[in-house]
Formats: structure tokens, C-alpha cells, sequence
């Protein structure tokens, strides 16, 4: 291990090898063994991290339940919280992404974004409550505050305004644009 950074307590407290680490709050990367290239900021960010690299956690519990998801980003309390394996996600809001597991390749901006989001996949949501409920639908892109509001899998659908689509359930290739059109 070298050229680590840690405050708090149990911050890096199970590191071995891992390097070009940051860690900041009570057990941020705390069980981190060999994940390198990591940065943890708050009260439990990357705390089950343990050899995964080059993800970026900033706020209580962020990528909390991340251990081997690399190329992770999650800023805002609980954001990417739940996530465990899935790499390639960006969530930026409170619990943003927030019980992702498994779900690759996703973006999340604004509070509660893709919340409900687990496996689910390629999904892009960006307000407060873009996509909130879709819990397995794939290659989704929602733009607005509360678009898609009531989407749970469907997939390929386009919703771009504040409460679009808000009566899709599970559709698929959907392309919704105005404010609260359906």
C-alpha cells in the first residue's frame, strides 16, 4: 500500500495493497483490501468496497455497498448506496441510483433519479424523480422532473418534459415529449 490518504475511524482499516487512496468519514473504504485508485468522502462511503478501482464516492453511505463495481460515480447521500457488483454508473442527487445492485452503464441526476433502478441497465434520468420507479427496464431516457414517474420495466421508451409519460407502466419504444403528455 502507498501514497493513501485516511481520516476517521476504521477509514482504510482493512487495507493491504491497495494504493492512490482517499478515504474520509467513519469507515469510508473501510473494508477496502486491495481496491485502488479509490475516493470516499463521508460516513460510510465505499465502507464494503474491497477490490474494486477507480470509483468516487462523496456523501454518507454513497457506493456504501459497493465490493467489486468499478468505474463508479456517486455523489449525494446514499447515492449508488445499494450497489454491489455493476459498473459504469453515474449518480449525482439524494439516493440517486440508490438501490442499484447489479444495473451497468446507467446516469442518474437529481434526487430519487432511478431510485428503484436494480438491474436494469443503460437507463439515463435526469430531475427530481426522472425514472423513479423503473426497477429493470433497460436503455430508458427520461428528462424531466417526475418523467416517467410510473415506468417499471419497460425499455427503449424517450420521455422528455416535466411528468412525461407519467401513465406508462411497463411500454417499450415509447416517445413522449411535452409537459405531462402521455
Amino acid at each position: 500500500a502507498s501514497d493513501n490518504s485516511a481520516f476517521g475511524f476504521n477509514a482504510l482499516g482493512a487495507n493491504t495493497t491497495g494504493s492512490l487512496l482517499s478515504a474520509f468519514g467513519y469507515n469510508a473504504l473501510g473494508d477496502n483490501t486491495t481496491g485502488a485508485n479509490n475516493s470516499a468522502f463521508g460516513s460510510g462511503a465505499l465502507d464494503a468496497n474491497t477490490t474494486a478501482s477507480n470509483n468516487s464516492a462523496f456523501g454518507y453511505a454513497a457506493l456504501g455497498a459497493n465490493t467489486t463495481g468499478t468505474r463508479n460515480v456517486g455523489i449525494g447521500t446514499s447515492a449508488l448506496g445499494l450497489n454491489t457488483t455493476a459498473s459504469d454508473n453515474s449518480a449525482l442527487g439524494y439516493f440517486a441510483l440508490g438501490i442499484n445492485t447489479t444495473g451497468q452503464a446507467n446516469s442518474a441526476f437529481g434526487s430519487l433519479a432511478l431510485d428503484s433502478n436494480t438491474t436494469g441497465s443503460a437507463n439515463s434520468a435526469f430531475g427530481y424523480q426522472a425514472l423513479v420507479n423503473v426497477g429493470i427496464g433497460t436503455s430508458n431516457a427520461g428528462f424531466g422532473y417526475n418523467a416517467g414517474l410510473s415506468l417499471t420495466s419497460g425499455s427503449t421508451n424517450t420521455l422528455i418534459g416535466a411528468f412525461a409519460g407519467q401513465s406508462l407502466t411497463t411500454g417499450s419504444g415509447n416517445i413522449v415529449l411535452g409537459y405531462d403528455a402521455d
